[in-house]
């Protein structure tokens, strides 16, 4: 049996009534046909409860249908209906909250179940507030891209609604709270990985046979004396004068983060992989996968390893590795035209080894490196053009001199320097007259053909050179991870200086991550995109607030309080309409 909305007009006036309805099976097949006529009944009430279900809401859980079981009952205007007498001259609003983005944190949070988890892993004691829900606010807070411990404890919470959706009191969340609640969560790292990649099994389909690799570095604030993996190496942030740890993360092709592992601020990219893919294989199983790096991870020693384990592999390679298919790049014939822009074709291996390579050319990426290259021939070209002039003007007989300033600007336009030649010109008497300088014609005739070009290594067995592109270009959405975790997330820098600490700063930052990628994944099957930022600046205008209502009792009068969620515009509430979100609706008098 089901409930069937009626609607009719009556003299230009509309009428809404309830049917209620069942299927039966008749010689002409099913029909369905009416079993009784309900009263009439409000739409919000049917679909929207208070906050008593606001844990509902969050966990995504369907209510019990209380309006299917009390349709006999009276309407909610007689019988939730509380009518005072209210001054509306002194009407005012008070303790203004941010509501929506924390509520869409939170959701996130329970549909991953990650509360159930940590109330199993971490179980309760004698503290005032429990470790979940600690952890829910630490997440939910780096979620909403608050960066520190000390800012949730000092003025990031009274500010948002988690009081009235966790029910924890403001003045128990202090800094000593929470960074004991980062030491309580950081020893559940591994059961947390293998928690998310279930869930994303069970929510999305998500398979472990294709999976990506990438490393990245964030830095620290101060000098990290008590960090043991604190050290200084290339920094992709362009901090060198920092110290920094690495991290190491593997993420599906959709961009959900799977597991990630945190290694030392120097150590180099490519002795990270035999590590990674060893922990996957004693986590998940050493069944065949195929892995997606970058040409960073690249080395015979890597690609020996990943052969032994039985794994396939699609890695990039230098671009050194380029100057072996010369001939190939000059061919206009068996080029397979993978997009608009962007050709491929397959390539056997030099040592005709079982290992195949994939010819790439994109003429946007060409036009781009042209471009550049012309913007520092010519920088170089002017650069040399004032050398010539000084010399000209001014002999030298210090050649130690002439060559420092020559080799500034050669090391500052290194891609021109490579295809220009430029040699000093003396006098009988040994002094620097002159420069004289030209464009290697060999090198430059390279460099024009190497541009937008790139090589794929790879093992599998698939033959199609635009599928194999398409598998390696899903290597973006690890590099997008890192992006959403270090400007949307706060991953930088940390202000952490334990080992510790810092690497429960970092899983506080994965499970966040996870929180964006699940949106994103729910937004696509919704058919809401994938802008996961548009979606959460558009929640974040939903606000909380109590609402004062001067009232009068007799020949007394006083205060009502109303606590309220604002009802958000028209395009939020059609997001969160296909979201399959729902706000409380009815206030909860204070």
């Amino acid at each position: 049996m089901f409930l069937r909305k009626k609607r009719k007009i009556v003299r230009g006036e509309s009428y809404e009534y309830w049917n209620l309805c069942e299927s039966i099976r008749t010689e002409r097949g099913p029909r369905q046909r009416v079993v009784a006529s309900l009263c009439k009944m409000d739409d919000e009430g049917v679909r929207q409860g208070g906050w008593e279900n606001v844990s509902e809401f969050l966990s995504g859980k369907k209510e019990t249908k209380p309006d299917q079981m009390d349709l006999w009952k009276q309407s909610n205007e007689e019988q939730g209906a509380l009518w005072k007498k209210v001054n509306v001259r002194e009407v005012s609003v008070e303790r203004t909250r941010d509501f929506g983005e924390v509520y869409l944190a939170l959701a996130l949070w329970r549909r991953l179940e990650l509360d159930k988890l940590l109330q199993e892993l971490i179980p309760s004691g004698r503290e005032y507030v429990d470790w979940p829900r600690v952890a829910s606010v630490l997440v939910a807070a780096r979620f909403c891209a608050q960066q520190s411990e000390l800012g949730i404890a000092e003025s990031w919470y009274e500010k948002r609604a988690l009081e009235d959706l966790l029910g924890i009191k403001k003045e128990l969340i202090n800094d000593d709270r929470l960074y004991r609640g980062l030491d309580a969560l950081v020893g559940e790292k591994e059961k947390l990985c293998k928690h998310l990649i279930k869930r994303y099994q069970d929510l999305f389909g998500v398979r472990m046979e294709f999976l990506l690799y990438d490393v990245t570095s964030t830095f620290f604030e101060g000098q990290a004396e008590k960090n043991t993996k604190a050290a200084r190496g290339y920094s992709r942030d362009k901090r060198s004068d920092c110290k920094q740890v690495c991290i190491g993360l593997v993420c599906t092709p959709e961009g959900l983060p799977l597991s990630y592992e945190v290694f030392s601020g120097n150590r180099v990219d490519v002795t990270t992989v035999k590590e990674i893919v060893t922990m996957m294989e004693e986590k998940y199983g050493a069944a065949e996968r195929i892995w997606v790096m970058d040409r960073g991870m690249v080395s015979e020693a890597n690609i020996t390893f990943l052969r032994s384990r039985k794994a396939s592999y699609i890695i990039g390679t230098p671009k050194n590795e380029l100057t072996h298919f010369q001939a190939e790049l000059l061919e206009k014939e068996n080029w397979q035209e993978v997009q608009s822009g962007l050709e491929a074709r397959l390539v056997k291996h030099p040592d005709g080894e079982s290992e195949k390579y994939v010819l790439c050319r994109s003429r946007a990426r060409g036009a781009k490196e042209l471009a550049m290259l012309a913007r520092q021939s010519k920088g170089l070209t002017e650069e040399l053009l004032k050398i010539n002039a000084w010399l000209e003007r001014s002999p030298q007989q210090d050649k130690e001199k002439v060559g420092r300033r020559i080799g500034r600007w050669l090391g500052k336009y290194p891609a021109a320097a490579k295809i220009m030649e430029a040699k000093v010109q003396h006098d009988q008497d040994g002094l620097a007259i002159g420069l004289q300088f030209y464009t290697l014609v060999a090198e430059g005739q390279k460099a024009f053909r190497n541009k937008g070009a790139y090589l794929l290594r790879t093992n599998c067995e698939e033959s199609d050179p635009a599928t194999i592109w398409k598998w390696y270009i899903q290597l973006n959405a690890a590099e997008a991870a890192f992006r959403t975790a270090k400007s949307d997330l706060g991953l930088r820098p940390i202000y952490h200086h334990t080992t510790s600490r810092v690497e429960a700063h970092i899983l506080v930052c994965f499970l966040a991550l996870a929180l964006w990628r699940t949106l994103e994944q729910w937004m696509a099957s919704k058919g809401l995109g994938t802008c996961a930022r548009k979606l959460i600046t558009s929640v974040a205008t939903i606000k909380s607030m109590d609402v004062i209502l001067p009232i009068k009792r007799g020949d007394q009068y006083s205060q009502l309080r109303l606590r309220v969620v604002a009802k958000p515009e028209k395009e939020t509430t059609q997001l969160l309409a296909r979201l399959g979100l729902r706000l409380p609706r009815q206030s909860k008098i204070i």
